[in-house]
């Protein structure tokens, strides 16, 4: 779930930019890179066992906490329920016993990363690595999960020391991009990650749910029992993912995981809805519904929680069915595509009450291995300034070219910029969702060449929208 990045330490609002994140890498010990092979030195294995160090951040100075002496290591087995323990009370919430098994086949050991004080974990931060749809292409990221700090160790610095760490051993692995989705959106830009995906949500009563003019039903949809329902919906999810930047690979594991709900809706069956088309299963809506009965009346709400199609008439088909299951009052659904079809199939759209939020976080942790990791749109070249104070390997000129349909290439520059940005808002625009011209008109960009804003657009945009509805 979302609320799985985020920090208990964190709460304040945090500016994105290099200022940001210079402040967050001087409250931080330990050594740090000075170039871009510095960190290349540092062996994997010295995360098992990291010198100990004094932080006092600000928020302890202005708060006259005393600083702590920590240590910062990856676990080893007989830790990992400890450390599942520490994760949730950060979110004030302890685990059950299935919790952690499900956590444990999620992720991988060297990835998990964890703070220690005298001996106990009190802030942790892991990461997945798993394929992600990117314009033109599939890429390995790092998605970022378990991220928090005990609350009796908040406002120490323990979150920035564990993120800073966590980019200087992607690097080393030679991760190019970190994601992740935020609980709290103000924490993450402070480490150079870009807000590169929108959300939509949904909430619409059910009889006022009419759709245009000229809609027929495609196929048929019938229910099935979740076992045996997998295969299909995993079958359709690949032939999906391909066509969207910001989609993940799923398998069972993977999969059971995102599903997996926390507090009182973990007890609600799921239902899993197929669409059979002309080719067979072409489309699936997995969906919940919590039951009210006020004063004898049905008022219940159905809660999509992944709806998936690979032609727009299953898509219309499955919200249909989901619209119209009786004895429901209202539809909703949280994480839907900012392009979703259903905005369109609606006689009055305005009923969806749809709200927009932020999705998914991008972070380049290599600027130029990233940027010639995916395919662009047109046919161009411009020189970037990039600015990224936390990683300093990225800091410099690049200029990126690439042809139309092609792999970009990106390489050191000497050249006058055409463009000045943070590593934020390239994180940002990676996907193609986020237009470089948007951030400028936020003052987020600086043009030095005229022109060079619409040329770098064109060549970054990316149809469709970018997002990831699955949260880790």
């Amino acid at each position: 779930m979302a609320r799985r990045c985020t920090s208990a330490s964190s709460r304040r609002s945090g500016s994105t930019g290099p200022r940001a994140s210079s402040r967050a890498s001087r409250s931080t010990c330990g050594r740090r890179s000075s170039g871009p092979r510095a960190s290349s030195s540092r062996s994997r294995s010295a995360l098992r066992a990291s010198p100990s160090c004094a932080i006092r951040s600000r928020a302890s100075r202005d708060r006259k906490l005393a600083p702590v002496e920590l240590s910062i290591r990856t676990i080893a087995e007989d830790e990992f329920a400890d450390y599942a323990r520490a994760v949730e009370s950060a979110f004030s919430e302890v685990p059950t016993a299935e919790d952690i098994r499900r956590e444990r086949r999620l992720l991988p050991l060297d990835r998990c990363l964890a703070a220690f004080v005298e001996g106990q974990i009190v802030g942790t931060a892991a990461l997945l690595p798993i394929p992600m749809t990117v314009p033109g292409g599939d890429l390995e990221v790092g998605y970022v999960t378990a991220v928090g700090v005990k609350p009796t160790h908040r406002r120490r610095g323990i979150n920035a020391e564990l993120m800073r760490r966590q980019l200087e051993d992607g690097r080393e692995r030679g991760d190019l991009v970190h994601v992740l989705y935020a609980s709290e959106a103000a924490i993450y830009g402070r480490y150079g990650y870009g807000l590169a995906t929108f959300g939509l949500s949904i909430d619409v009563e059910s009889d006022r749910a009419a759709f245009v003019r000229g809609y027929e039903p495609s196929g048929e949809v019938r229910l099935a029992e979740p076992e045996a329902a997998v295969p299909d919906v995993l079958a359709v999810h690949d032939a999906v993912r391909p066509t969207r930047p910001g989609m993940v690979q799923l398998d069972e594991q993977r999969f059971d995981y995102t599903l997996h709900e926390h507090g009182a809706d973990r007890e609600l069956p799921r239902f899993f809805a197929l669409h059979e088309g002309e080719a067979g299963v072409d489309g699936y809506a997995i969906y919940r519904v919590r039951h009210d009965w006020a004063e004898g009346m049905p008022s219940s709400v159905l809660t999509v929680r992944d709806l998936q199609a690979l032609t727009p008439g299953a898509c219309a088909d499955l919200w249909r069915y989901v619209l119209d299951v009786d004895l429901t009052e209202r539809v909703r659904a949280w994480n839907r595509p900012a392009d979703e079809p259903l905005l369109h199939l609606l006689r009055e759209p305005r009923r969806l009450r749809a709200t927009l939020r932020d999705g998914l976080w991008l972070r380049l942790v290599d600027v130029a291995g990233a940027l010639g990791a995916r395919s662009y749109a047109s046919e161009g070249a411009v020189v970037l300034e990039v600015r990224d104070a936390l990683c300093p390997w990225n800091e410099g000129r690049v200029l990126l070219e690439a042809g139309a349909g092609e792999r970009g290439a990106a390489s050191p520059a000497h050249a006058e910029p055409d463009l000045v940005c943070t590593v934020n808002e390239l994180g940002a625009a990676y996907l193609g969702g986020i237009s470089l011209r948007q951030l400028a008109r936020a003052g987020r960009v600086e043009e030095r060449t005229a022109g060079a804003l619409a040329r770098a657009d064109a060549m970054l945009g990316w149809d469709p929208a970018p997002w990831c509805p699955y949260v880790f």
